[in-house]
């Protein structure tokens, strides 16, 4: 455990403490006051991670009932909600993809099909990110097609002018980053937002 972690684990639910019995903000109704103290427990451990953040984030479901927040089957009811499952299959399937190699094996695809012309790397290497980032979070679509445009750059790089693949390479680089963000919002598990939206929304 790292000092970080120890500070955090004495220090934080000492202050959440302090808020739950020194604190007052709303004199009618303890429940403002107690999920306060809750919130800066959780946010604190989260932010030291001296709990692992999984079992953090459960701590609602024993705190709420405890401290008369919220019943305990209100609470639970969240935690199983149809959205939050409906997450956990996106997360399932997009490792099923890269336990097998399915994404490189459609980029590589989908570059191929669109030949070697510079103009259709570009608009290749936007497509086979679009479509993975449909399924699997921007950011890992991002870091698995980015490598692999730093490869084909530096092999350019061997036949064509600096300057000329400076600006290649970061008009490459943008596309990617646009692409992945596109294509998240394509899917309900493309990217975690777009969950809470749907959730927000029904």
């Amino acid at each position: 455990m790292t000092p970080k972690q120890r500070i955090g684990l004495w220090l934080v639910p000492l202050i959440s403490l302090g808020v739950l019995l020194f604190a007052d903000l709303d004199p009618n109704d303890p429940r403002p006051t107690r999920m306060a103290a809750v919130a800066i427990l959780m946010a604190g451990w989260w932010i030291t991670e001296a709990i692992p953040i999984p079992a953090t984030a459960l701590l609602p479901v024993a705190l709420f009932p405890l401290l008369g927040i919220v019943p305990g089957k209100t609470t639970a009811a969240v935690y199983f909600n149809h959205i939050i499952f409906l997450f956990i299959g996106g997360f399932m399937f997009a490792l099923a993809m890269e336990r097998w190699n399915l994404h490189r094996r459609i980029a590589l695809r989908i570059i191929l099909i669109f030949g070697t012309h510079p103009r259709r790397l570009l608009l290749g290497f936007m497509a086979a990110t679009w479509l993975l980032s449909m399924w699997i979070s921007n950011t890992a679509t991002a870091m698995m097609l980015a490598p692999m445009a730093v490869a084909l750059l530096a092999q350019l790089g061997e036949h064509t002018e600096e300057e000329k693949i400076k600006r290649y390479g970061i008009g490459l680089l943008i596309g990617i980053a646009y692409a992945a963000s596109i294509g998240g919002l394509a899917t309900l598990i493309g990217t975690p937002p777009n969950l809470s939206f749907a959730r927000i929304l029904t």
